[in-house]
């Protein structure tokens, strides 16, 4: 264990700059630059809240702030883990050249995407409190579902980064599973929906509903789920134990394919 933090401080400052390096790029065509991280939940909250509030017939005045709570959250794993499958090979070139720990690019695809989800928490804050969605002592269960829903797009993403260098249809397949894990999401409907029908479970066995779910109960001031808890931390446990496993054991075989 020494050995591996010896080895991560080691590269801590490369580390650092494959971060930085990983903000530029997204942006780097943006007009609006890091600020779109802030204007593209906003717009994207809109346009859901008119959808689905007419569709559904919601006329609750927090809904926006009900749909901007899942979205942030969605929207961090899908890019993280889409991120930490792509990183291995879209860094084939450096990794040819010189020795670099290759677990830093999938870390690095992780940690950068979420600074850019902990930015974009200002839209969160900003439209919760215009809406009367004023903070209480279960705010302080935020910081759970923050930490948990990193350790759980790291952990998939680094079983995605092993499989995508040897599977390279493995990234179109996430994008169909992406879209399944959203609609179980519970992101613009309310789970009561799939309480009547039977279908309730899906949502039970979903780690990031589990933990959208603790995010919301952290905003809209109630005690969380502690049943959700210990199911997406031990998800993301299990599943960071599997990733590292897997990439150590593969890591060597990956130039072979990049």
């Amino acid at each position: 264990m020494k050995k591996y933090a010896d080895s991560f401080m080691s590269y801590r400052f490369l580390l650092n700059e494959l971060v930085v390096k990983g903000i530029r790029l997204k942006y780097r065509r943006s007009y609006l630059g890091i600020l779109w991280s802030l204007v593209e939940p906003l717009l994207t909250m809109i346009v859901l809240t008119i959808v689905f509030g007419t569709l559904f017939g919601n006329s609750d005045k927090t809904f926006p702030v009900y749909i901007l709570t899942g979205r942030l959250l969605y929207t961090f794993f899908s890019n993280a883990t889409k991120g930490a499958l792509k990183s291995i090979r879209s860094n084939s070139a450096m990794i040819k050249k010189v020795y670099v720990p290759k677990y830093l690019y999938p870390l690095s695809s992780v940690l950068f995407n979420y600074v850019i989800f902990l930015l974009s928490l200002i839209v969160l804050i900003v439209v919760s409190l215009v809406l009367g969605v004023y903070p209480t002592i279960y705010l302080l269960q935020a910081p759970i579902a923050l930490i948990l829903v990193f350790l759980l797009s790291y952990g998939c993403g680094m079983v995605l980064a092993t499989v995508g260098v040897f599977f390279r249809d493995m990234e179109y397949l996430w994008s169909v599973a992406l879209m399944l894990v959203m609609y179980t999401c519970a992101i613009f409907y309310s789970p009561d929906r799939l309480l009547k029908s039977g279908w309730a479970w899906i949502l039970k066995f979903n780690p990031l509903y589990c933990v959208i779910s603790i995010f919301r109960s952290a905003m809209f001031g109630e005690m969380m789920n502690i049943h959700y808890f210990l199911y997406a931390l031990g998800f993301s446990v299990v599943m960071i134990g599997i990733g590292l496993f897997f990439f150590k054991k593969k890591q060597d075989e990956f130039i072979l394919y990049i």
